[in-house]
């Protein structure tokens, strides 16, 4: 599985989750720190990653294109740093993951995380 770390996320989340045996990249590292979110998940479509964000506006974006990808694994929490969220993300993807790679929005809070397969529909 290949992960896009969006720019409102640490870098330091690259290392995480290469550590767990995962394929990840800081959106820094191959795009414009300004772009848009829609740049960010062409960039994500082209190349099979996965886009790990903080930022509320993917899900959305899913919902109102209904598009079939990328998947976006969206956090929801105060703390995002890995020292914070590592083993509760690390737990999720590995529960996750089959689903993830077929297309789906999965939202992560401290409490509990939810599932919607892609595309979004009402």
């Amino acid at each position: 599985m290949k992960i896009l770390v969006d720019m409102n996320l640490s870098p330091q989340w690259v290392a995480v989750l290469q550590r767990h045996g995962w394929e990840a990249i800081h959106w820094s590292s191959v795009g414009d720190g300004k772009a848009s979110d829609r740049t960010v998940m062409e960039w994500a479509v082209n190349h099979g990653h996965i886009v790990f964000t903080h930022d509320l506006d993917f899900g959305a974006a899913l919902a109102a294109t209904g598009a079939k990808g990328p998947s976006v694994i969206q956090v929801r929490t105060q703390d995002v740093l890995p020292a914070r969220l590592e083993a509760l993300l690390v737990g999720v993807l590995k529960e996750h993951e089959s689903i993830l790679e077929s297309g789906a929005l999965v939202v992560v809070e401290e409490s509990r995380s939810r599932i919607r397969v892609l595309p979004l529909t009402r």
